[in-house]
């Protein structure tokens, strides 16, 4: 008689089963992940980029201070008419100083009572028509024209200085802007190499080597200027002498900021100076392809 087979289990090992059971969520937490890393790819995309916030810097002692755009070519303007008139750095600090208290160094024209400009100068007290206050080059020389008059500006606090040209009724208030004016005035006086920089968009319209040339003309009028399509080369060795810019140099350092601060309005791509090139595609100053002569700065614009 024939007896029924009967099957034999196999007992299989637990730490086969719990290898396969690890496998098994293995995979799953690793298609899971890839799940989760497409979604976040995605939404990433989706998140437009943060905008950028432009802004240009004057670094002290390894402190950045900022400025808009719009107040530093202003400062930069300040800069300027004291290189050519020969007035020392303290000027330029005293004139950032009371354009940021008096109208957040920006060009209004309205103000407290009759007050207008940069400096809000009020033609009733004397200092010109209000056409003439709104000009930045006729208001920043009627301010430094009345700043030399003052004996021992120089060496005064600024509260003290500032209040002897404006008259302000709150004269204490200057002083808030000292550290800010000082490093933008050190900056563009050329003692530091590479102290200005500005984060800038890319530029929306190429520049024009006319419109640069003749802001260079009316804010340094004693440099030489050379313009090509793409180019405005500056020879600023006629700024030094005996009296704020000692040398070439230095004359080249601080045009080569005043470059980099008007940057934003005439579509300037980069600035060279020395052996040294600032790029406004990643706003640093790195080493250039070549070594400029001393008092040299070139400014290439968009195309």
């Amino acid at each position: 008689m024939n007896r029924p087979r009967t099957r034999r289990r196999v007992r299989r090992s637990p730490g086969r089963a719990l290898a396969r059971a690890a496998a098994v969520v293995a995979a799953g937490l690793g298609v899971l992940a890839l799940g989760v890393t497409g979604v976040v790819a995605a939404i990433d995309r989706m998140i437009p980029d943060e905008p950028l916030t432009e802004r240009c810097a004057a670094d002290l002692d390894g402190t950045q201070w900022y400025l808009t755009p719009d107040q530093a070519q202003h400062a930069a303007l300040f800069a300027a008419m004291a290189h050519e008139r020969d007035l020392p750095a303290r000027a330029v600090t005293l004139a950032i100083a009371t354009g940021l208290q008096e109208s957040k160094l920006t060009n209004i024209d309205y103000g407290d009572r009759d007050s207008v400009g940069l400096f809000q100068q009020r033609p009733s007290q004397g200092w010109g028509e209000v056409e003439q206050l709104m000009d930045p080059v006729y208001a920043t020389g009627a301010f430094y024209d009345a700043l030399i008059k003052v004996d021992g500006y120089e060496d005064m606090e600024i509260t003290v200085a500032a209040q002897a040209v404006q008259r302000s009724g709150f004269p204490d208030a200057y002083a808030q802007h000292e550290g800010r004016s000082r490093a933008w005035a050190n900056a563009l006086a050329g003692y530091a190499e590479g102290a200005v920089t500005c984060a800038l968009a890319a530029p929306d319209a190429p520049g024009s080597p006319d419109a640069l040339a003749a802001r260079v003309a009316r804010d340094l009028p004693t440099v030489g200027i050379e313009a090509t399509p793409t180019r405005v080369s500056i020879d600023a060795v006629p700024l030094a002498g005996d009296g704020g810019i000692d040398t070439p140099a230095r004359a080249g350092t601080a045009v080569a900021a005043w470059a980099v601060a008007v940057a934003h309005a005439h579509g300037a791509t980069a600035v060279g100076v020395g052996d040294q090139v600032w790029s406004r595609a990643d706003n640093t100053w790195t080493a250039g392809d070549v070594t400029l002569p001393d008092g040299l700065v070139q400014v290439d614009l968009a195309d």
